[in-house]
């Protein structure tokens, strides 16, 4: 080895010893970086070789850095709903550009709040995507689609009432009336009993149901359900009753039909309200037993009527699970699942290569993503209201650093050494 290939060696040390220095020092300025993974200083010899003469060539010293992003860090929790980490394989798929969500980035940064728009964007301004839900909280039907997780197009919700389900008693010893379908809304029967229920349309607005009641024979009953709204809003009183039947007692009091303790209660709302045909199943309890309308020697009366449906609710707050489900909570109770987050896997995510705001992009030696639901083939899970904190190990680190400096330092005196030979060697003429 020659004095020159000492001189290029030592510089070579400085300079991979410079680099080494750069990626420790990232790493401690990142220790508190949510999702950040530890980058390590990988060197490795090169021009090292042994030629036909025996004589060495100068082995010089180079230095790359690599993180390590299949490296779990902690899971600490935080108290906001949109805080969020993956537990497991897997990156949250954002975007830098909310007007062209096609421009993928992948993070395990999850610190997520909304924008002035609602869109949820984490602190370095990655804008989280995902699939938006089907009404019913189905998944849509083209899942290559992703867009953005918006929570400002949820102003509010309503739910049209479904089902009616009535607790009452009607007297066994009131007297049976001749009747003919219609008497009691025409008023030319008196009703043993009646009671006003309200059901929600599916606007929220409480539309009030008269249920009236005559018996008609031993053990029988004949009922009518009519709208007390302006009549306008069913297409005129021809309408009413909405619906009408007759129900029967088993000798014990018991209901014995309707077959199944149903009835149908069809709204058929008129194109002036801007509702749509309602249906509404009526539950008068389970034959044989005492769970809803029964007939003993009692004053009639309603214990209860539950009905399912709600009026308006604003938006309270949403809430996350495990498998990226983004539950909408309104203030009228309803829990409505609007959003999916997915998790996008990497036959190789060591391959992924990096960009300013602690994501990454994918290369050649990443492949391409894999975009999955949450706990589902090889991805990770959602947890809701944590982050991942950085794995980055700070005793490590400053070991690393006192190991570098040294480095460099030992490094200077090859500079050093070889310079002073040169001097001697140019003082032998002298």
């Amino acid at each position: 080895m020659s004095l020159y290939g000492a001189l290029l060696t030592g510089v070579s040390g400085l300079d991979a010893n410079s680099r080494a220095l750069s990626i420790t020092s990232s790493n401690i300025s990142n220790v508190n970086t949510v999702g950040y993974k530890t980058s390590t200083a990988d060197f490795s010899t090169f021009l090292a070789a042994a030629g036909s003469s025996g004589d060495i060539s100068p082995s010089s010293v180079g230095v790359s850095s690599s993180q390590q992003l299949t490296q779990q860090g902690l899971l600490t929790s935080t108290s906001s709903s949109t805080d969020m980490a993956i537990s497991g394989n897997g990156f949250f798929i954002v975007t830098d550009n909310a007007n062209n969500p096609a421009s993928a980035l992948y993070t395990r940064a999850g610190s997520f709040t909304p924008d002035s728009l609602g869109r949820l964007k984490n602190s370095a301004g990655f804008y989280l995507e995902g699939w938006t839900l089907q009404p019913d909280g189905s998944m849509p039907a083209n899942r290559s689609s992703l867009g953005l997780i918006n929570l400002g197009a949820l102003n509010g919700t309503a739910e049209a009432t479904t089902t009616l389900s009535l607790h009452a008693n009607l007297q066994s010893s009131s007297t049976t009336s001749a009747y003919t379908a219609g008497d009691m809304y025409a008023g030319n029967v008196t009703p043993a009993f009646e009671q006003t229920v309200n059901v929600y349309d599916s606007q929220g607005t409480a539309r009030p149901m008269q249920l009236a009641f005559v018996k008609t024979a031993a053990d029988t009953w004949k009922y009518e359900i009519s709208y007390q709204g302006p009549v306008a809003d069913i297409g005129g009183a021809s309408n009413n009753p909405l619906a009408e039947g007759t129900i029967t007692f088993n000798s014990d009091g018991t209901l014995a039909t309707p077959p199944g303790g149903t009835a149908s209660l069809d709204i058929p709302w008129a194109a002036s309200t801007g509702l749509n045909a309602q249906s509404v199943s009526v539950s008068f309890g389970t034959p044989g037993l005492s769970n809803g309308v029964t007939q003993f020697d009692a004053p009639s009366a309603m214990t209860s009527a539950a009905v399912d449906g709600a009026p308006y609710g604003a938006l309270t707050s949403v809430s996350v699970d495990d498998a990226g489900y983004v539950t909408a909570l309104f203030d009228n109770g309803i829990e409505k699942k609007v959003f999916k987050i997915p998790v996008a896997t990497f036959s190789n995510p060591d391959g992924l290569t990096p960009v300013a705001g602690n994501a990454y992009q994918l290369t050649d030696a990443s492949g391409s993503s894999t975009v999955l639901e949450a706990k589902t083939g090889g991805a990770g899970s959602i947890a809701a209201n944590s982050l991942e904190a950085s794995t980055v190990d700070l005793a490590k680190e400053f070991s690393d650093l006192i190991t570098t400096q040294r480095a460099y330092s030992a490094a200077t005196r090859i500079i050093t050494t070889a310079d002073q030979m040169l001097q001697e060697l140019m003082q032998i003429k002298q």
